[in-house]
C-alpha cells in the first residue's frame, strides 16, 4: 500500500495473496487528501464483475477514486476528445462481417493464399492480436517474434498476405461507419493521450489483474498520468486467460524492483497443492514472471475427485449437493462455457446469482452463484464446484480447432487454474466418461 507515489511499480503474485485487496487500499492511500502525494486515481481491472465485487469490499468511496473497467475508462476518454461519434464501435458480430468482406474483396482481387481459406474465427483472433500489441505496419508483423499460437501460428511468409487483409478488415469497417472495434480503442487512446496537453484527469493509476491487459491498453494507461504520478502494476502471470501471452515489460513498463507476493491467504494446503501440481505440469507455460506460492497453512479437505455415469447424473449431483452447502456458506458453480451456465441455470434455485458483467450489486452474506470461469476471474468462495471436466470438455473443441491442440492446452491449463483457486476451503471436480488429461494424477491430491 505505501509503495513509492511516483513513476511505476509491478506487484506480481500468487493467487489468493490479496492483490485486489491491496489494490483497493493503494487507491485509498494514493488519494488521501491529507496527503502530499494526493491525486484523483483510476482503480482499473478487465472484468466486469469483478468490478461490482470491488466495490462491495471498499464500501462507499468517498475519496476521489473511479472504479472503471477498461473499456469504461476507454469510451470515457474519447468522448472527452470528442472522438467517439455515436454507434461507432462494431460489435463482435459486425466484426466477423466485415471480416468476412475484406476476404471476399481479396478473393475478388485475384489474390490467392492458403489465409483466404482460414476460419473467420482464427482470423478474427489474429487481427486482435495485431491490435492488443499495437501493430501498424506489414513491416513490424512480419519481423515480430510471436509466443504462443504453437501448431496455428502464422508463418512469416504467410503474414504479408493476412496483413493486407487486416487493413482490408479497417477499410470495410470504415465504410461501415464504424470506427473502432474493442480491440483497437487502446490504441486510439494512446494516439490521443500522446497529443494531448490538458492537465491529466488522474494523478495515479492502479490496474488489478494486469495479466489480462493488452500491451496496447497498460501503454494507454502509462500515458494517463503526469509526470509527477504513479502506475501500480498488480498481476498474477499464470491466471493470465486472454490470449495475449505477453509481458508487462513488453509494454514499456519501467521499474527498479520487483515486489512479489508469495503467501497464499485464500486456500487451504490441499487446494494450493492442486493447484501447484497442475501449474507444474508440461503443458502449463513456465514464465519468469510466475510466482510460486508459499505453502498455505490452512488446513481442509483434499479437493473431491467424482465420477458420475452422465453429465444429467453430474448437474443433479452438484445442483443438489451446492444448493445444500450454500445455507452455510458462499458457493459458486464455475462452468466452462456460456452454453454449459445456461443448461445448469434452468436447475437452479431463483436465488442463486449470475456472475456477468452486468451484475450491479454484489449480494452480502451467504449464497449460492454460478457463471464461467472468465466471469469468477478475481473473486472467492467457501465452496467451489467445477462440473464436466471430461476430456470431451478439457481442453474445448473449438479452442482445439482455433489454436491447436498444445495451445490449447496451455489456454485451458490456466483456466482450471483460475478455477481451482477460487475455492477457500471446499473444491469439488465432477467429471463423466474419461477425466480431462489437463489434471495433474498426483497420488494423494484428490479424495474420492
Amino acid at each position: 500500500m505505501y509503495l513509492p507515489a511516483s513513476g511505476h511499480t509491478v506487484v506480481l503474485g500468487t493467487a489468493g495473496s490479496g492483490k485486489t485487496t491491496l489494490s483497493i487500499l493503494r487507491a485509498l492511500y494514493l488519494s488521501d487528501p491529507s496527503t502530499d502525494h494526493f491525486g484523483r486515481t483510476l482503480l482499473v481491472t478487465f472484468n466486469r464483475c469483478l468490478i461490482t465485487y470491488m466495490k462491495h469490499l471498499a464500501g462507499t468511496i468517498q475519496q476521489p477514486v473511479d472504479v472503471r473497467n477498461y473499456h469504461h475508462f476507454a469510451r470515457g476518454y474519447l468522448y472527452d476528445r470528442d472522438k467517439l461519434p455515436w454507434k461507432s464501435i462494431c460489435s463482435p458480430e459486425e466484426r466477423l462481417c466485415y471480416i468476412r468482406l475484406a476476404v471476399i474483396e481479396a478473393q475478388d482481387d485475384g489474390i490467392q493464399s492458403p489465409m483466404l481459406q482460414r476460419s473467420e474465427a482464427f482470423l478474427n483472433e489474429e487481427f486482435q492480436w495485431i491490435q492488443q500489441h499495437g501493430i501498424k505496419s506489414k513491416e513490424n508483423y512480419v519481423a515480430v517474434e510471436r509466443i504462443g499460437r504453437t501448431t496455428a501460428r502464422v508463418a512469416k511468409d504467410e503474414r504479408p498476405v493476412l496483413f493486407d487483409l487486416y487493413k482490408r478488415y479497417l477499410n470495410q469497417r470504415q465504410q461501415g461507419g464504424k470506427l473502432y472495434d474493442w480491440d483497437d480503442l487502446a490504441s486510439a487512446v494512446l494516439y490521443e493521450l500522446q497529443s494531448d496537453q490538458k492537465k491529466r484527469r488522474y494523478r495515479h493509476v492502479i490496474i488489478d489483474e494486469g495479466q489480462d491487459f493488452s500491451p496496447e491498453m497498460l501503454r494507454s494507461l502509462a500515458a494517463a498520468i503526469p509526470k509527477d504520478g504513479s502506475l501500480t502494476f498488480f498481476g498474477d502471470i499464470a491466471q493470465q486467460i486472454y490470449g495475449h501471452r505477453m509481458s508487462w515489460r513488453s509494454a514499456g513498463l519501467t521499474t527498479t524492483s520487483i515486489w512479489r507476493f508469495k503467501e497464499n491467504y485464500r486456500n487451504t494446503k490441499q487446494i494450493s497443492q492442486l493447484a501447484l501440481a497442475l501449474a507444474a505440469l508440461p503443458n502449463f507455460p513456465h514464465d519468469p514472471d510466475l510466482v510460486e506460492p508459499t505453502a498455505p497453512v490452512a488446513d481442509g479437505p483434499s479437493p473431491a475427485l467424482v465420477r458420475l455415469e452422465s453429465e444429467s447424473e453430474e448437474r443433479e449431483f452438484v445442483v443438489s449437493r451446492a444448493t445444500e452447502l450454500a445455507q452455510t456458506g458462499t458457493v459458486a458453480i464455475l462452468l466452462r462455457t456460456r452454453d454449459q451456465e445456461g443448461t445448469f441455470r434452468q436447475y437452479l434455485p431463483s436465488e442463486a446469482t449470475r456472475l456477468h458483467r452486468e451484475l450491479e450489486q454484489w449480494p452480502s452474506g451467504l449464497g449460492l452463484f454460478y457463471g464461467t470461469y472468465h466471469a469468477a476471474k478475481g473473486l472467492e468462495f467457501d465452496t467451489v464446484f467445477l462440473p464436466l471436466l471430461s476430456d470431451k470438455c478439457w481442453p474445448h473443441p473449438s479452442d482445439v480447432e482455433l489454436s491447436g491442440e498444445q495451445e490449447a492446452e496451455v489456454r485451458n491449463s490456466r483456466l482450471l487454474y483460475v478455477g481451482i483457486t477460487r475455492a477457500r476451503s471446499t473444491l469439488v471436480l465432477t467429471y463423466s466418461g474419461r477425466v480431462t488429461s489437463l489434471l495433474p494424477e498426483t497420488e494423494g491430491l484428490y479424495q474420492g
